[in-house]
């Protein structure tokens, strides 16, 4: 049995399709097609369900797809651990985040590139927590900023990294009062744009309504925060998001942001990785880097000077 055989197998398994496996490793589909063949005849059993196409893994399949691609990782680790040991940390860092998380990636891996100067970084910002944590477990990524959820969190490590509070901005014109905090039932009579359901944050914030029993309607909903911040400046919305956006987007004094209460709802934001073997060491260094950090303290900061200025 060949690390090449293993490849193609883990490549048909997840393009489902042999042409675009073959594509992606570069053979042509004849030889993709008799190297997993052979590793059948090897392992003297059916992988792959064959008609005039890919009709999807055996049971059988199903179950070795997996040891598959821990192999693959195991071996990638390894010689990536090699050559860290000769040259120190290089490679590409396949780093995922949760969309409304993806501006404090950049706090992550500012203290991790200037540790480590021929590292590269790849960043997927748009694919919802599940997605990010059935990615990790299957080794297509090294590292997720997610939410931090028990119920996803198996053969996953956790790093917290902060904690979420949750801030209304609105144009200034739209609030009578100079407070600096506001109550949910008091945003629900403002014209709301908020993240679409489908989204972590929007379940936490429709859950706060709900708990007064409210529910919203928003005329407008996006998967993108920066569009959020958009139609607050337009002036005819108010929005709710995650306080850690702050920092990346000054107000001006047309805007204001008042931080939410009763309650002052909370989500932790970790930093995770798969927790097979010792793992790849671009990601226990990231892992590392990521441990030293003071987040709270620094966002925490940035809420009280923007939410109490006049």
């Amino acid at each position: 049995m060949l690390f090449r055989q293993l490849e193609y197998f883990v490549a048909v398994a997840q393009e489902r399709h042999f042409a675009r496996a073959a594509e992606k490793c570069f053979v042509s589909q004849p030889a993709l097609s008799a190297a997993i063949a052979k590793l059948e005849r090897e392992l003297n059993v059916t992988l792959i369900n064959r008609g005039h196409s890919f009709e999807g893994l055996t049971p059988e399949g199903e179950r070795l797809v997996v040891w598959a691609r821990r192999i693959l990782a195991e071996h990638d680790a390894f010689k990536a651990e090699v050559h860290a040991v000769r040259s120190g940390i290089t490679g590409m860092l396949r780093l995922g985040t949760v969309p409304t998380a993806s501006t404090t990636a950049s706090l992550v891996l500012s203290a991790f590139c200037s540790e480590h100067p021929l590292a590269k970084v790849h960043i997927l910002s748009r694919l919802a927590g599940t997605e990010l944590y059935r990615r990790l477990r299957e080794f297509e990524l090294d590292a997720a900023i997610v939410h931090a959820e028990p119920d996803e969190a198996h053969e996953v490590n956790l790093v917290p990294l902060y904690r979420e509070h949750y801030v209304l901005l609105s144009p200034a014109d739209m609030l009578g009062s100079a407070a600096s905090t506001m109550t949910w039932p008091e945003a629900a009579q403002l014209p709301l744009a908020l993240l679409t359901a489908d989204m972590r944050d929007r379940q936490i914030i429709d859950k706060a309504f709900a708990d007064h029993a409210i529910e919203v309607s928003p005329q407008v909903e996006t998967d993108s925060v920066a569009s959020l911040f958009a139609q607050v400046a337009a002036g005819n919305w108010a929005c709710i998001v995650p306080h850690t956006w702050l920092w990346t987007s000054p107000l001006g004094p047309e805007v204001r942001a008042l931080q939410m209460v009763d309650p002052e709802l909370t989500a932790d934001i970790a930093l995770a990785t798969n927790s097979a073997g010792p793992g790849s060491p671009i990601a226990r260094a990231l892992t590392a880097s990521a441990a030293q950090l003071s987040l709270n303290e620094f966002f925490e900061a940035q809420l009280s000077r923007i939410t109490h200025r006049r």
